[in-house]
């Protein structure tokens, strides 16, 4: 590992920026969750993430002090996960049931039939 600071009072800012940072993209994902995007729900996730990550390789990690090669087996890393993902989501797409063989949907119970409507026997009169 290569030395990136003398100063450990610097490393500890960088440390705690980074930390905020990762917490505020944490209220961030959260309050996404809670937003329907349509189609881009996962486009939002997973931008998201990636930004975190991206953040927790460069400082947690010391990528970006580090030698150029750590760098680009990282970005390797990331570039498999997107091809993997990609053919998941091809391969999800171009089916036409998407939902397994074996999961058998519950049918809702039809709604119990209603007594027939009667009407009362009038009272008898008293005189």
């Amino acid at each position: 590992m290569s030395e990136h600071t003398l100063n450990p009072k610097a490393e500890a800012a960088t440390y705690l920026k980074t930390l905020i940072s990762l917490l505020i993209l944490t209220a961030i994902t959260v309050a996404a969750s809670y937003v329907n995007f349509g189609a881009m729900n996962v486009v939002v996730a997973l931008t998201i993430a990636t930004i975190k990550a991206t953040l927790v390789a460069l400082f947690f990690m010391h990528l970006l002090h580090d030698k150029p090669v750590n760098g680009l087996i990282a970005c390797a890393g990331f570039l498999f996960l997107g091809l993997f993902l990609m053919f998941t989501l091809l391969d999800f797409d171009s089916r036409e049931n998407p939902q397994p063989f074996n999961l058998h949907p519950q049918v809702a119970a039809p709604p119990p039939a209603a007594a027939p409507a009667t009407t009362p026997a009038p009272a008898p009169e008293h005189h």
